[in-house]
């Protein structure tokens, strides 16, 4: 039999960098000044300040997320409209030893990210889900993209993930003694999106 070729249509978007930088002493310093000014989230802490990329000592990094987010609107989202992505909330998440972060999805917003701070180089990983309805449920012989349920992708420090928010995913029980440090943030448009004449114009 002739070999077949099998295609991926309607692909999930996950979108990975790297910041081609270590953070500054003054970076580092605020980062953990603000893990004291933090609260018990679901399996981790989590930052009170959730505009941390608001803060002056992140406002370099905030300038290499946003190129990031820029890129990914130009390669993914490629859309003709005229618009601005921009992030709106940031916050920190500090994840030790045996702790996890729970699954969840990102309401209110169009795209996410995740810039990991600190990682193991082997043991840290983020899990994506596809939580869509399956009519048959089969036992696999061997995962694929095509059959898989949920994927997930190592992360090491310095990685840029940006990914829909739509997309569920956690992270599984923490491995390794350091402590995972990862800054997430929303991303919105504004703008004006669609056609006057066709009744589709929105104004954000």
């Amino acid at each position: 039999m002739k070999e077949a070729v099998i295609n991926g249509i309607f692909p999930t978007p996950i979108y990975m960098s790297k910041l081609d930088r270590k953070l500054t002493p003054l970076e580092l310093k605020f980062v953990e000044k603000s893990k004291k000014n933090s609260y018990k989230n679901e399996g981790n802490i989590t930052s009170k300040n959730s505009y941390i990329l608001n803060e002056k000592p992140f406002s370099n990094i905030k300038k290499e997320l946003d190129l990031r987010i820029k890129d990914y609107f130009e390669k993914v989202i490629s859309s003709k409209d005229s618009i601005t992505p921009y992030i709106t909330q940031s916050w920190l998440n500090y994840t030790e030893t045996g702790q996890y972060h729970h699954k969840h999805s990102h309401a209110n917003s169009l795209v996410s990210g995740v810039f990991y701070i600190n990682c193991h180089e082997e043991l840290d990983k983020i899990k994506f889900f596809d939580d869509k309805y399956r009519t048959i449920k089969h036992e696999i012989k061997t995962w694929n993209l095509f059959n898989s349920p949920s994927w997930w992708f190592t992360v090491k420090t310095g990685d840029i993930i940006i990914f829909p928010s739509s997309l569920l995913h956690m992270v599984e029980n923490k491995e390794g003694t350091n402590t995972r440090i990862s800054l997430a943030f929303n991303v919105f448009i504004k703008g004006v999106i669609g056609n006057n004449k066709e009744l589709t114009e929105l104004i954000l």
